[in-house]
């Protein structure tokens, strides 16, 4: 595992979108102005998950007008993880940030979270006055608890969508999940093949336009259930290693 140059630094900034046409702009303009401050050179990718509405035509008008910026269309809905994984897999920068769509993180907590990358492969970031209901805060607490259980790690919150990874990582691991459960997958795989993982604090806000999606009963189901066959198969990886498939 080599980690990739910090100087210069080259990041690519990803966020999925469904159904996000009061956010796309606003949040596509703070990726451009902190891709401009933070990084040498940087690239912003838009992935429009299947949406019903706007969104899809003003991404596409946010990549006409500027040239660091992509946008990507997914034809259907593939669910959160299926969202990250394009994104992921349409990187070409050393770096890779993502982001949720929502406007619910502020893109200036970046100066956080870059100068850890000289002491960490992985930067995962988890959220100071989280702006949630106390049963979505529950949730998430028990969600986190449970996973650093089963994979022995001690990442504060997993599912917080601030995080920074090396692109070379998506080279030596397969992502299965197309759920809720995506986070907690790059996670414990990259934690598997020794990557190390640090953490800090970023503000979180309240959502200001559009509805928020996930963590109904059919979500956080479907999550549990792939949790334990992720375990199954990082068990299995362990004692058949491979470079893909122990990922």
């Amino acid at each position: 595992m080599t980690k990739p140059p910090l100087h210069p630094f080259r990041l690519t900034i990803f966020f999925p979108c469904h159904n996000e046409e009061a956010n796309v702009e606003r949040t596509t303009r703070a990726a451009l102005d902190a891709g401009a401050r933070f990084a040498d050179d940087c690239e912003v990718i838009i992935v429009n998950d299947g949406s019903r509405d706007r969104t899809g035509s003003l991404a596409d008008a946010l990549a006409a007008t500027h040239e660091r910026v992509r946008a990507i269309h997914n034809p259907t809905n593939l669910g959160y993880g299926g969202a990250l994984q394009v994104g992921f897999s349409a990187a070409t920068k050393d770096w890779v940030f993502y982001t949720d769509g929502d406007g619910q993180f502020d893109f200036d907590d970046l100066a956080k979270v870059i100068p850890l990358l000289e002491r960490f492969d992985i930067i995962s970031a988890y959220r100071v006055g989280r702006c949630d209901s106390a049963i979505r805060k529950l949730n998430a607490w028990a969600w986190t608890t449970l996973v650093n259980a089963v994979f022995g790690m001690r990442v504060r919150d997993i599912d917080c969508a601030f995080k920074i990874f090396p692109r070379t990582l998506f080279d030596h691991i397969e992502m299965r999940s197309t759920g809720a459960l995506i986070d907690a997958e790059i996670l414990a795989k990259a934690n598997y093949l020794g990557y190390t993982i640090g953490q800090v604090g970023v503000r979180h806000y309240a959502r200001s336009e559009g509805e928020q999606t996930g963590a109904n009963l059919k979500v956080i189901a479907r999550a549990f259930v792939e949790l334990f066959r992720l375990r199954q198969h990082i068990k299995r990886a362990k004692t058949n290693p491979d470079p893909r498939d122990g990922s």
